[in-house]
């Protein structure tokens, strides 16, 4: 077992693999395709579907999972007792990325082809619908990890209540792609579903199988939210601003993409009419060639987005420290600083 003192040398991957790879491999049935797929996607696997060096390829920050280790040392528990639980959501997130991929069009993720632009659309919505049911699986290992039947039944129902509200911002995601209405907060409150939603119940689940009372727990919830927040502003940030060499993507690849990011949101309260109305036609196009690009990022430019936007971030990132502060168990806890110190780390992240 790992002990609470040494939760700030905990190997996440080496925590969540077990489990996560006892879960795939449910896959190998009669279509061994789909585990390929699967296991591509996840970095375990080549477009030959041959395996990976696991360190030949970039499987992700895994930041989700290690909240829901760290939060359950964090409240005075074993972290391990989070396992299942951490690969639960890793393999849920996977399942979202993949469909985002098709829905989005997106060449590649990770650095790396996209598995619909491999195998094709209705292949991945496929492999995508298997990592969903997958990603159940290690739930019901909790029993065996210690947690009581009630507790168990809880979270499973949480952890469906998580993924609808995950849809339900994908689906406002996608709705707002075509309005040229959308406000800030209609945004902010959108990305509390489609990103936050899987930090804040990995961070309440966490602290929950690690001891912590409903009081606690509800503030770990605050923690993981405005984590969440912070974390998806600072990606609208860096698809705009990135350099490819750190996101994988082409420059400016969400305006090219005609994103509504927070940015461009926040641009359009700042236009004169006329301004506003040549981004909406912009917009309003089937993409945005070369000079259009470059002309909204001179308007982002000339109304200073782009420090608001990093204000922003730094809003939700401190709000994130100030609730884990006030969540986890006071004295001198390892786990709460190694989360302190990914608090300040994504806040600054260039990928």
């Amino acid at each position: 077992m790992v002990k609470l003192e040494s939760a700030i040398a905990l190997d996440i991957d080496g925590c969540i693999e077990p489990p996560l790879l006892e879960a795939l491999a449910t896959l190998d049935g009669r279509a061994p395709l789909l585990a390929g797929i699967a296991r591509y996607h996840l970095g375990y696997a080549g477009r030959d579907l041959e395996p990976l060096d696991p360190r030949a390829v970039d499987r992700g920050k895994r930041m989700r999972p290690a909240v829901a280790l760290l939060a359950a040392a964090a409240a005075g528990g074993d972290p391990e007792s989070a396992t299942p639980v951490a690969a639960a959501l890793e393999l849920l997130h996977n399942f979202t990325l993949i469909h985002d991929d098709v829905q989005d069009e997106s060449p590649t993720r990770r650095h790396r082809p996209t598995v619909w632009t491999i195998w094709g659309i209705g292949q991945a919505i496929n492999a995508g619908d298997a990592l969903f049911a997958v990603a159940h699986l290690p739930l019901y290992r909790l029993p065996t990890m210690g947690a009581a039947a009630d507790l168990t039944l809880r979270l499973l129902e949480a952890f469906d209540r998580m993924t609808i509200a995950i849809v339900e911002g994908q689906t406002l995601d996608l709705e707002f792609e075509t309005r040229p209405d959308v406000s800030p907060d209609q945004y902010l409150g959108m990305i509390a579903g489609k990103t936050a939603a899987i930090v804040r119940f990995g961070a309440w689940a966490g602290a929950l199988l690690g001891g912590a009372d409903e009081m606690a727990a509800a503030r770990w919830a605050e923690f993981g939210q405005a984590l969440g927040i912070g974390f998806q502003i600072r990606d609208d940030l860096l698809g705009i601003w990135g350099e490819p060499d750190a996101t994988g993507k082409a420059p400016a690849d969400d305006v090219r993409r005609r994103k509504q990011s927070l940015p461009i949101l926040m641009l359009r309260e700042r236009l004169s009419t006329g301004d506003r109305d040549e981004v909406k036609a912009l917009y309003a196009a089937s993409n945005i060639d070369g000079p259009g690009v470059a002309r909204v990022l001179d308007l982002l430019q000339r109304h200073g987005v782009r420090q608001d936007v990093e204000t922003e971030i730094s809003r939700y990132h401190d709000a994130a420290a100030t609730a884990l502060l006030e969540a986890a168990r006071p004295g001198e806890i390892p786990a709460r600083e190694r989360l302190l110190a990914m608090v300040e780390r994504l806040a600054i992240r260039t990928g």
